[in-house]
């Protein structure tokens, strides 16, 4: 019998040209191609906010493309948080926020 993999639950702030090039659908693509749960949504402040997820080695994955982020885009900072796993199931979704546009 095999284990499951270790999950873990992150929160992140990115920081830099995040809103109005499309980071919140390529954060929710990103997501759900990795079989995530989460969300994402812009802040007020002009950064983005996530929570997200998964197997553990799913979501390295994404921390690594939220550094890259999509072509458009100039990612300064991204601040991780590590969060108790909830058992969510998967999906990620866009939350609607304050916004310049997306």
């Amino acid at each position: 019998m095999s284990t499951p993999p270790a999950r873990r639950r992150i929160a992140a702030t990115v920081r830099g040209v995040v809103q109005g090039v499309g980071f919140r659908r390529f954060v929710e693509r990103t997501g759900n191609r990795l079989g995530l749960a989460g969300w994402v949504r812009n802040a007020e402040d002009g950064s983005v906010l996530l929570e997200a997820e998964g197997p553990a080695a799913a979501i390295d994955e994404l921390i690594t493309a939220l550094h890259a982020g999509p072509p458009a885009a100039w990612v300064r900072s991204v601040e991780l948080g590590e969060l108790p796993p909830s058992g969510a199931a998967d999906g990620f979704t866009i939350r609607s926020g304050a916004h310049r546009g997306d």
